[in-house]
């Protein structure tokens, strides 16, 4: 048997028991790591109630399915969450870098004044040396956003964040704090 399928094998066994772990935590430690994932305590109530997931699978769908069904006030507890917006950025450690943070801190505070909710954007299919010029794009491109469209993309950012932020609690890849009753091992 080669290395590569070992190691395959090892990591479908550590996310088969991490999800196993969440299936099998007491209700309020599941719905604590879950609102670690999104910030909506009903999109917690409802993963958390249609346990046992067999798979990742299922669970990225319960999950996308329960964003899909926020209502106005979820989203808005969901966007009162302060790690929903938490991006690493690169250091201010030029001039260039620094004008850069700069505009964003300027571009947030003008989205934020327009929109009456943070700015949000799911940044994780980027390397970290592309994520400050996305984060920028993105937060000038929807400020030009009438209210509905970008309450629309706000949800879908959400979601995606939410996504992967679950695929890190059931997966091998670790991200999330401990949380009472539920152990990343």
């Amino acid at each position: 048997m080669s290395e590569e399928s070992t190691l395959s094998r090892s990591r479908f066994r550590a996310a088969a028991s991490r999800l196993d772990r969440l299936n099998h935590a007491p209700v309020g430690a599941a719905e604590a790591a879950l609102l670690s994932c999104c910030g909506s305590r009903r999109w917690a109530r409802l993963i958390a109630a249609h346990r046992p997931y067999p798979d990742l699978e299922a669970l990225l769908a319960a999950g996308d399915e329960a964003s899909y069904d926020l209502t106005p006030a979820d989203l808005d507890e969901a966007l009162a969450d302060e790690s929903v917006v938490g991006h690493e950025l690169p250091p201010a450690d030029s001039l260039g870098a620094l004008a850069a943070h700069t505009a964003l801190q300027a571009a947030h505070d003008a989205y934020e004044h327009r929109f009456g909710h943070v700015f949000v954007i799911c940044l994780d299919d980027l390397r970290p040396e592309e994520r400050l010029d996305r984060l920028l794009s993105g937060i000038r491109d929807r400020l030009g956003n009438e209210r509905e469209e970008e309450r629309d993309n706000t949800a879908e950012e959400l979601r995606r964040i939410a996504r992967g932020r679950l695929v890190r609690l059931a997966s091998s890849q670790p991200c999330l704090p401990r949380m009472p009753g539920f152990r990343i091992a």
